[in-house]
């Protein structure tokens, strides 16, 4: 099979988005082993938190608040005040005194809290060495507490009290010098004086009324705060909460799972978006300038999957050799990410191939791939690309190197003129993919197809670029007409270049 390159339009580049979601989730989900690691890293860091960090004795009471300036519609501000009083100095030392305890207000105030359950219910948790200390603890505040909120109501019912006895006392002095005034005026009909006498009876008639009304202001002011006293009261009697280890264990371990999860998927994007490797077939083929021509799964260690993965195998390599018989030029396998597949498939292509002819493997790849197998009867003849020259014209040669950073793309011509890529899906980032279209075009190694290991099994992309009325106006480049197997003839298209990449992002988009 082989496969032309595609030149993208203006309109399809424009229309190319910033990021691909699909590509990211499909990258994020190849890097299960990485979340999943976090994942199960923070349930056990969970779980081990509840065991060796078991939480303190804790005790809770309930006091309930009253306040003079309570109103339906509060938003709560008022609990919200008393919970802030409850966090000071005041308070701790108050409770502190009661307990007969040396600590420092400061260091005690970081073993309670308070919180507001209503607009009128305040609840306090305290933490101690023992449930009876806690309990202890949380009476001595629930006690200091009231007891200042108390002082503060009669503080301000006093002072109310206080002003307004002051002006009634004020306004007695003002209405006895009305009074003088009206014992010491003129007995005559003096039209004058009889207007002036008028307005002093005017005037001490309204200081009477002033004077009654802020007499009753300010017993009002002190009937009221026995009220606010008698509604500021303990509701629940201080207790020790009660803790479940099992219920423990399970909340901290599920926390731990789930801030490990979110961790591990967030290294994950970051990771895939910063190392920007293609992972659908589609984006592989657009960057490396051809066509997906066969795909073979991941290792398994699953019983139920190695039939599969051997049936696939199985089709790839007769898909190939199909290829390859019909080119009498050498072929060879580059891998990129996958030595060990791409020897295997090329063991498996030269075994197919044997009954046609003697095969001879031409070995390129890094590392003792293929050199210190032990070779079985019927396996065909390994060699080293140093004896490339020994090998006979008659023998079909099938070449196996490598295409991964450092290379030489020099001694690629050598192992064969076309080419398939064996190319491992997320191995190989988008600039490199690029360099690997880039130097095949300059060593005149024509690219038959890509072939793709592990490829993501939800992957619904099409990696096949099509090129149809560009071809169709290269008429003259069509190779001669050869029986396909069926009494018809068809058209064989000749190998092209693979396309030079860009180099940039920038010229992808």
């Amino acid at each position: 099979m082989t496969t032309r390159t595609t030149s993208e339009s203006p309109e399809s580049t424009d229309a190319a988005p910033l990021l691909d979601l699909q590509a990211l989730v499909v990258a994020v989900r190849r890097r299960r082993r990485l979340w999943g690691s976090l994942a199960l890293l923070g349930l056990v860091l969970g779980a081990a938190v509840a065991v060796v960090l078991p939480q303190p004795p804790t005790a809770v009471t309930k006091v309930l608040v009253a306040h003079q300036e309570d109103q339906p519609n509060d938003p709560g501000t008022l609990i919200r005040t008393d919970v802030a009083l409850l966090q000071t100095t005041l308070i701790a030392d108050k409770a502190l005194e009661t307990l007969k305890s040396s600590e420092k207000p400061e260091d005690f105030m970081k073993e309670y809290t308070g919180s507001g359950v209503t607009n009128n219910l305040l609840q306090i948790d305290v933490t101690g060495d023992s449930d009876a200390e806690a309990v202890a603890r949380a009476q001595a505040l629930a006690d200091a507490f009231v007891a200042d909120h108390v002082r503060r109501i009669r503080q301000v019912a006093e002072a109310d009290a206080k002003a307004l006895l002051d002006q009634r006392d004020r306004l007695r002095q003002e209405l006895a010098q009305v009074n003088r005034d009206i014992g010491g005026g003129s007995p005559n009909g003096v039209p004058k004086a009889s207007a002036n006498m008028e307005s002093l009876f005017a005037r001490r008639a309204e200081l009477t009324s002033r004077i009654s009304d802020f007499g009753q202001r300010a017993e009002e002011a002190r009937i009221g705060a026995p009220r606010l006293i008698a509604g500021t009261q303990i509701v629940d009697a201080p207790r020790a909460v009660r803790r479940s280890l099992p219920k423990t264990l399970a909340t901290d371990a599920g926390i731990g799972l789930v801030l490990g999860l979110a961790l591990g998927l967030a290294v994950a994007a970051v990771g895939t978006v910063v190392a920007d490797r293609p992972v659908l077939r589609r984006e592989i083929a657009s960057h490396l300038g051809s066509s997906v021509v066969g795909e073979l799964p991941g290792r398994s260690g699953r019983r139920w999957q190695r039939r599969r993965v051997r049936a696939a195998r199985t089709r790839l390599t007769r898909s190939l050799a199909r290829t390859v018989r019909g080119t009498v030029e050498p072929v060879s396998l580059l891998e990129l990410g996958c030595p060990r597949a791409a020897g295997t498939i090329a063991l498996d292509l030269a075994g197919l191939l044997a009954a046609d002819g003697p095969v001879v493997v031409v070995d390129d790849l890094p590392g003792p791939q293929l050199a210190r197998r032990r070779p079985e009867p019927g396996d065909p003849t390994v060699v080293g690309v140093d004896a490339t020259g020994a090998v006979s014209p008659q023998e079909r040669r099938i070449g196996v190197g490598s295409v991964a950073p450092g290379a030489a793309w020099s001694d690629l011509p050598y192992l064969g003129t076309r080419t398939f890529l064996v190319v491992r899906a997320g191995h190989g980032s988008v600039a490199w993919l690029h360099t690997v279209a880039r130097q095949l075009a300059e060593q005149r190694v024509a690219v038959i197809g890509v072939v793709l290991i592990d490829p993501d099994p939800r992957d619904r992309t099409d990696g096949t670029l099509w090129d149809g009325p560009r071809r169709a106006a290269r008429g003259p480049e069509e190779g001669p007409a050869r029986q396909n197997g069926t009494g018809r003839r068809r058209k064989e298209r000749l190998p092209m270049w693979a396309s030079t990449g860009p180099d940039s992002d920038q010229e992808v988009r």
